[in-house]
């Protein structure tokens, strides 16, 4: 395995590639767990080289979050890629990536606006032109990218295809643990209390899940929830059912395959996670605003931050 720590390193050993063999790339921001080993594994399979880079990119945090503490276990990420057999390993400097001067931003349009654009202003901003940068350098023939971050699965693509990237987008199942919470390089953050009362997002989901209706599949959802947010230190941001490839809401009257998606803060983490959720049942179209109404006042619950509009914290 090779470790590229400089930019012209980099092209040095991207050029040393047979042309005639594929070249994957996991673009990573490292602390790699169980669900980027899975990401590198399919990339394994779907090529002949396979490229990982790891870099905390400062542009996708806003400046109350957690660019300084994210976690940035070098060594143990570079020990993982070796056993993983990864070929190259790009590791940049922000100065390396984002030069003085920079002025040049790719906008995520709306695919990016809503939910986690709402949430986290500039986020998604921030991961295109990264993730354009990368590609640019790196030339892979095909990207693998985890279903977790579906929204920004979603911004990629629409990215690949308005820019007419060659690159072709694979997407990776969720990695979960036993009892269903998804894999995320902020769980380490969680007490142990916290992570308990984390397991809301996943339960939430598979209830969701459970329903073949829009408006029963999100009332599910929402009573396990309501459950949660008895306790102060989970405080829920959006629950949603989206088309995937846009991010627009569906109606209630939408059949075929949704994603149902889920953000929350749990003491001071804040965590994502979704579902594909089947709806073959067409159910009246209102009735979501309807229930909305009914629960107008002081005893109004969390479905201002849940409506298929996305009203997130901002």
């Amino acid at each position: 395995m090779i470790v590229a720590r400089t930019l012209p390193e980099l092209r040095r050993q991207r050029a040393s590639f047979d042309p005639g063999h594929r070249a994957a790339f996991v673009p990573t921001m490292g602390a790699l767990h169980a669900g980027h080993r899975s990401l590198i594994a399919l990339a394994r399979s779907l090529a002949d080289f396979v490229v990982v880079s790891i870099f905390v990119n400062p542009l996708q945090f806003a400046p109350n979050e957690d660019y300084v503490r994210y976690p940035r276990p070098l060594e143990a990420d570079l020990a993982v890629c070796g056993e993983d057999g990864v070929d190259l390993v790009f590791v940049p400097q922000v100065p390396d990536l984002y030069p003085p001067g920079r002025s040049v931003t790719v906008s995520a349009g709306p695919v990016g606006a809503g939910f986690e654009g709402r949430a986290r202003p500039g986020h998604f901003d921030g991961v295109l032109t990264v993730v354009a940068k990368l590609f640019n350098l790196v030339r892979p023939d095909v990207a693998i990218f985890g279903q977790k971050d579906a929204q920004q699965l979603a911004c990629i693509r629409r990215m690949v295809l308005d820019l007419n990237a060659t690159v072709e987008i694979v997407s990776a199942p969720i990695i979960r643990e036993p009892d269903g919470l998804a894999l995320s390089s902020r769980n380490r953050y969680l007490s142990a209390e916290e992570r308990r009362r984390a397991l809301a997002l996943s339960a939430a989901l598979a209830a969701g899940a459970r329903h073949s209706g829009a408006t029963a599949s999100q009332s599910a959802a929402r009573e396990v929830l309501a459950e949660a947010e008895s306790d102060p230190s989970f405080s829920l941001d959006y629950l949603a059912l989206v088309a995937p490839d846009t991010f627009t809401p569906v109606a209630d009257t939408f059949t075929g395959e949704a994603l149902m998606i889920v953000a929350a803060t749990i003491g001071s983490t804040r965590l994502i996670d979704n579902t594909t959720v089947t709806l073959t049942e067409a159910e009246a179209t209102g009735s979501l605003a309807e229930a909305d109404d009914a629960s107008a006042g002081e005893g109004r619950q969390s479905w201002d931050r849940t409506t298929t509009t996305a009203t997130a914290r901002g």
